[in-house]
């Protein structure tokens, strides 16, 4: 247990440092990127790599390289990222989101797929359930990762608060704040002028070593983990073609529950989206400014990360339906509420509110949706997580993508029709999995046997 939890930890230490810088400037890229809307452009273009990414990348390096030097390659793609925002325009921003983008998913799968063994490997030492304990796996990962976000934005925060050119903010500007915003440049530049060149500087060059650590502790100290179906597929195919991979991606698709999972999965990346390129910018940035968008999304983090570890611990008792119907629950009640609000300063405590709310259902549908990819796909993680990063990046490139294009109010009807959607589906898998196993593990028919992968350390 103790080498297992060691590699957990490794692997959640080096992600929180990577995305304190990450998770920071993808926070900030609609406000401080606003101009022709670079920043949501950006970020687009940064998911739709991903897409392209998915589909071919992750078997490829994983089963070369492993998933240790996979996760310690791809980590070097995202300081490209902060890199490019040093001198921010088309020729370096874009260029660096697809790099980005192109490394996201084998990082994603690598992880997935290293924890997925690790708690096979620790349930079938121990005499435990394989589901408990990669639940309780991915529950210490996103307790420690969602972290990030409170020191990226922290960062942020107070960097930016160094500026003493904050303006006041009129009542004329703050009718064009909320859901019926009035789709002008006044939304990207009442809260504050521009940060001088030497806080944005100072902010990237953090958060820049911040990656540069991140790639050095998974290099130094995470254990190389394989599995014997790796080895297997590299001696039946030494180095798999394009279309190989490419197409073992979307043979997946052929388990109608990863059809049917689509929704859903989609569904996380609109409600990242939407509080990561909207909710920062025409609420918090426009009512309040940019100064603040770092101290709101702590708070959204905070409360991810201690949700995250709760219902990781808790599922096991309570079920993934009860968890899943509660953050059904709470995204519609926000939706429903954003609509209605108009953003004010004087109403301060209501802008961390929205985020600590949203904070709490996006942990379950992070922690519950890989769990439930784990459980029902366990001969098929590496198709399976690549999947995931394909459908949750294809509603990022949908939510950034007419960000710049819709009111506010449309999106968060949109948001509302994909989160219904996403529950019927999700129902329709659970009924199956129900019908066709009945009070035993999905994943496989033949789980006395064991897992199908056995792992080794390197």
């Amino acid at each position: 247990m103790e080498r297992n939890l060691k590699n957990v930890l490794v692997i959640s230490f080096g992600f929180l440092l990577l995305f304190t810088a990450y998770g920071g400037l993808q926070s900030l890229q609609s406000s401080l990127h606003s101009e022709e809307g670079l920043g949501v452009a950006s970020l687009s273009v940064l998911y739709a790599a991903l897409i392209l990414s998915s589909m071919f990348l992750p078997p490829i390096l994983i089963k070369k390289l492993g998933c240790k030097w996979t996760i310690a390659g791809s980590m070097c793609c995202y300081i490209a990222f902060s890199l490019g925002n040093f001198y921010a325009s088309w020729y370096t921003l874009i260029p660096t989101s697809v790099i980005l983008g192109l490394g996201g998913a084998p990082l994603w799968s690598a992880k997935c797929t290293y924890l997925t063994i690790a708690g096979n490997s620790y349930a079938k030492k121990a005499g435990k359930n394989g589901k408990d304990i990669i639940n309780q796996y991915f529950g210490v990962f996103f307790l420690i990762f969602q972290s990030s976000g409170i020191w990226g934005n922290l960062i942020s925060s107070l960097v930016f608060s160094q500026a003493s050119n904050k303006v006041e903010i009129s009542e004329e500007n703050l009718a064009c704040c909320g859901a019926y915003d009035c789709m002008t440049d006044a939304t990207n530049t009442t809260g504050s002028t521009e940060p001088s060149n030497s806080l944005v500087y100072t902010l990237l060059g953090i958060y820049t070593a911040s990656g540069v650590l991140a790639v050095l502790l998974i290099v130094i100290f995470l254990d190389q983990i394989k599995s014997d179906q790796a080895e297997t597929e590299k001696e039946k195919l030494e180095t798999p073609s394009f279309w190989s991979t490419f197409l073992a991606t979307f043979q997946h698709l052929k388990d109608k529950r990863q059809c049917l999972l689509i929704p859903l999965t989609m569904y996380s990346g609109f409600e990242q989206g939407f509080l990561s390129g909207d909710y920062t910018k025409t609420y918090v940035t426009c009512a309040l400014g940019i100064h603040y968008v770092g101290y709101v999304m702590i708070c959204f983090s905070a409360v991810n990360s201690l949700c995250s570890l709760l219902f990781g611990k808790i599922s096991q008792f309570t079920g993934r339906k009860l968890l899943f119907a509660l953050a059904t629950v709470t995204n519609t009640a926000c939706i429903i509420a954003l609509l209605l609000w108009k953003p004010h300063p004087k109403q301060l405590a209501v802008f961390f509110i929205f985020p600590a709310l949203w904070g709490l259902s996006d942990s379950i549908w992070q922690t519950q949706t890989n769990g439930l990819y784990s459980v029902l796909f366990e001969k098929h993680t590496e198709a399976a997580f690549a999947n995931y990063r394909l459908w949750e990046s294809c509603g990022f490139v949908i939510a950034f993508g007419y960000s710049t294009k819709l009111q506010v109010y449309i999106k968060l009807y949109i948001l509302l029709s994909v989160l219904v959607l996403s529950m019927v589906t999700y129902g329709v898998v659970e009924y199956l999995e129900a019908k066709s196993s009945p009070g035993t593990p999905t994943a496989t028919k033949k789980e006395n046997v064991g897992p199908p992968t056995q792992e080794t350390y390197m």
